[in-house]
C-alpha cells in the first residue's frame, strides 16, 4: 500500500514591489522560492487576469503552459511575498 505524502501548502500573499498593492493570494507548495504560480492554485485574483498591477500598471508575470497546465511565470524583482517561511 502506497503512503500518501504530506504536502506542505500554505496561503501566501503576492504584492507589487513598486507600489505594494496586493495582487493575489496563492496556495504555495514546497519550500523553494516563488518562480511560477499555477492558475488553479490562485485563491483571490485582484489583477483580473491581465498580469499587471492594477495601481501602477507594472507587468509582474508572463502567461505560460507548464506541465500541461496554465501558469504565471513570475518576473523576479517585480513582486514580494508575505507568508513564506524563510529557512
Amino acid at each position: 500500500m502506497a503512503k500518501k505524502e504530506k504536502v506542505d501548502r500554505r496561503t501566501i500573499s503576492i504584492h507589487c514591489a513598486k507600489c505594494r498593492t496586493l495582487l493575489y493570494k496563492y496556495h504555495k507548495g514546497g519550500r523553494g522560492g516563488l518562480v511560477k504560480c499555477i492558475v488553479e492554485r490562485i485563491v483571490d485574483d485582484r489583477t483580473h487576469g491581465d498580469l499587471r498591477c492594477h495601481e501602477c500598471g507594472q507587468e509582474f508575470a508572463r502567461a505560460q503552459m507548464m506541465s500541461g497546465k496554465p501558469a504565471h511565470k513570475i518576473i523576479q524583482g517585480k513582486i514580494y511575498t508575505k507568508g513564506m517561511s524563510r529557512r
